[in-house]
């Protein structure tokens, strides 16, 4: 395969990848159905669709952390059969364990059977990347809310996977935490070149953070449209909003939400 073609190979392929579970009174429930999908190496998309739509258990089992039952969902050209070193998760609460220092809860991942991790040194780099390097001592009950998930986002990155998956992970903050912390991603997102898979509630923050934003359906979740987000970077929180196509995004998003039968 010669280097374009290579170039344009997605990182992440779902070819009709449908979830059914079964409930406890033994009756199928389709989560997510047939959905087609593939995200390129480098690229951060973001997901948005009503509640209960199956955007959660796409990313799990992007993460191999649920069984998809139908389709193929593929990771580089290789079938996704479990977790993987290569993928991280950011959940919308931190988790983080209360008797530890940030450094320590940061460097969880590193701490393989007890042994020193040669990429230790690698977390100091994540802390003081994010503004956490004079906290690293400290406890997550002396952290904010937006300084626990910046330390949740270090510990996804410890281990260096080359893909970073986020389930909601400002929709506890504040607004202007939340804002301030769109930023902050957007940052780290351009330093390390990940690939980012986020999910979101909110219209405005899909589309100021992804350079596509997939819209779900309803359950079972399919996918509605997939709009590529042609606003330059970096963004500001103020110049996305001037844009000529902030608008029309947003409103074509919020119909295909409406038509559904809500917006959350």
């Amino acid at each position: 395969m010669n280097q374009a073609a290579q170039a344009v190979r997605p990182l992440i392929t779902a070819e009709d990848v449908s979830k059914t579970y079964i409930t406890a009174s033994g009756s199928p429930l389709l989560a997510v159905d047939r959905v087609r999908l593939d995200i390129n190496d480098g690229e951060l998309v973001t997901v948005v669709g009503p509640s209960g739509c199956g955007k959660s258990t796409l990313l799990r089992m992007i993460a191999g952390l649920d069984d998809h039952t139908g389709g193929s969902l593929k990771l580089d050209g290789t079938p996704i059969t479990g977790p993987s070193r290569d993928v991280g998760v950011v959940f919308q609460s931190a988790n983080m364990l209360p008797w530890m220092s940030v450094r320590e809860n940061v460097a969880l991942p590193l701490r393989v059977g007890g042994k020193h991790n040669p990429q230790a040194g690698r977390v100091d780099r994540l802390l003081e990347m994010t503004g956490l390097g004079e906290f690293s001592s400290r406890y997550p009950y002396e952290l904010s809310g937006g300084m626990q998930q910046r330390a949740g986002i270090c510990r996804a990155l410890a281990r260096d996977p080359r893909i970073l998956l986020m389930d909601e992970p400002f929709g506890a903050l504040d607004a202007l935490t939340r804002e301030r912390m769109n930023l902050e991603l957007q940052r780290i997102w351009q330093e390390s070149g990940k690939t980012i898979i986020l999910i979101t509630h909110s219209i405005s923050e899909a589309i100021f953070l992804g350079d596509r934003v997939i819209v779900m359906s309803a359950r079972p979740g399919r996918v509605l449209r997939d709009i590529e987000i042609p606003i330059p970077r970096p963004r500001s929180l103020d110049t996305i909003i001037a844009h000529p196509a902030y608008g029309d995004i947003a409103r074509e998003i919020r119909g295909l939400l409406n038509a559904e039968g809500t917006v959350d």
